[in-house]
């Protein structure tokens, strides 16, 4: 037996389908028109969206065609590789079994293309021209730019200033892709100009990069907005992770006890956990476990409330765990976890039981992934080093209580453009920042007040 097993599967087995668990649920709660406080219709999303986003943003059905304009893109890495680590359950002496999806082999190098290459087909659809978004660590702007250049769109980023300095290779990937990258909160909006007077120095946040972004989409005809998590039509593009590793998992002869994902706006823990739901919700014992960093606990410290989408107040109001969209996180590397909101499906999920949450400090996360590299040979990204710091814990619990259970856990993309964060963890430099709770009751102070006939 090989010290690592890969299942693969062929491009026969790629997915056809997108799933989406609003059809499982109870109908969601409706978003809120930020005007009036009344719940949004398809034109209210217009400006912003593409019809075809927008009809997957309220959908009830359970399966969504996946168009095949974009499963041929998603052929230039999909299927993604399910891996058996077997050298980490040697290191940690564990009886547990750990499987991970890997999703790091995309061109970007992470799992956001699998809503980027279906929102820009949408948006090319529909005479588009031109694509305006945010990112946080990167991996969801040079994910919208490669996207962008294959369906001839052109694509502005606005990157939270904190990553954008201390990840210039993404930056400079993004511009490899033909997009450009600024760095937010930036004097290109009054949104972005707002921030910077307050505080010329503000390291920015994914709330008021999402500002900058749908301002100027809003302000042109020609424009639409892009998002990397969070929204429904998001988490559904995901779930061909999901729908990937059941079939993986059948050719390895096991089942999940416990699905792990890293969390921040929602994304890729739903594409790995919300297929797995499906069949909880039909009685399989499964638990799902979401994981996020202590600096920016939304779903382990935030109310569920509705709450404006980014700082500047120009999204809808959406129901979520949220830590209010003026919260500013501290400058941590895992970037893409730094969102003050929680997805709505997740958010739903949590409340329904369907799932559980933790949160760890970046230190012992960085500190099992490189435990992890240097048993399984990958690098990991720092948002992914959150699911590989909870599937250790929950091997080593199994090692603790004689149990055999089998782990899966979505390695959302690799670290090959954050070997700064490393050396800086190498070099003690790292360091776990209290979370300032006057300061997150200082946010939640500023909820949104909604009809009653809402909440």
């Amino acid at each position: 037996m090989s010290e690592s097993t890969k299942y693969l599967l062929s491009e026969e087995r790629l997915p056809k389908a997108w799933y989406n668990l609003a059809a499982d649920l109870q109908a969601p709660a409706p978003p809120l028109h930020p005007a009036t406080g009344q719940p949004l219709g398809p034109d209210d999303l217009a400006p912003l969206f593409p019809r075809g986003v927008i009809e997957q943003e309220m959908s009830t059905e359970r399966w969504i065609d996946i168009p095949e304009p974009v499963r041929e893109v998603y052929r230039l890495w999909r299927p993604s590789p399910l891996v058996r680590a077997r050298r980490l359950e040697k290191a940690l002496d564990t009886p547990a079994k750990i499987f991970f999806k890997y999703e790091g082999v995309s061109p970007a190098g992470s799992h956001k293309p699998n809503s980027a290459v279906a929102q820009a087909f949408y948006n090319k659809q529909e005479g588009v021209a031109r694509l305006t978004t945010e990112t946080g660590a990167g991996q969801w702007g040079s994910s919208l730019a490669f996207a962008g250049h294959l369906f001839g769109l052109a694509v502005e980023v606005y990157m939270v200033r904190i990553s954008y300095n201390q990840k210039p290779y993404r930056r400079a990937l993004m511009e490899t892709y033909g997009a450009t990258c600024i760095a937010s909160p930036s004097p290109n909006t009054a949104a972005g100009r707002a921030v910077l007077e307050r505080d010329p120095e503000s390291n920015g946040s994914l709330g008021i990069a999402i500002s900058e972004a749908v301002e100027l989409a809003a302000s042109r005809d020609d424009t639409r907005y892009a998002l990397g998590s969070v929204l429904n039509h998001v988490c559904l593009h995901q779930t061909v992770i999901g729908e990937e590793a059941m079939l993986q998992m059948d050719m390895a002869d096991a089942e999940p006890d416990i699905v792990i994902g890293c969390v921040g706006g929602g994304s890729n823990f739903a594409g790995m956990a919300f297929p797995y739901m499906r069949e909880k919700l039909k009685g399989k014992a499964v638990r799902c476990i979401g994981v996020e960093p202590t600096s920016c606990p939304t779903l382990t410290k935030g109310p569920v409330a509705y709450d404006f989408g980014d700082t500047g107040k120009l999204t809808p109001l959406m129901r979520m765990y949220t830590l209010g969209s003026g919260f500013m996180p501290p400058g941590t590397h895992a970037g893409g976890l730094r969102y003050h909101g929680m997805a709505p499906m997740v958010t739903q999920a949590m409340e329904h039981g369907l799932m559980e949450a933790r949160a760890y400090q970046q230190t012992e996360c960085f500190a099992a992934a490189v435990e992890f590299a240097r048993c399984e040979g990958i690098v990991p990204a720092p948002e992914s080093s959150h699911a590989i710091k909870a599937a250790v814990d929950e091997a080593l619990r199994c090692k603790a209580e004689g149990k055999a259970e089998t782990i899966l856990f979505n390695l959302s993309g690799h670290g090959h453009f954050d070997m700064q964060a490393y050396m800086d963890y190498f070099a003690g430099k790292m360091t776990d920042t209290p979370f300032d709770d006057a300061a997150l009751d200082s946010s939640l102070a500023t909820l949104p007040k909604v009809p009653e006939m809402a909440e």
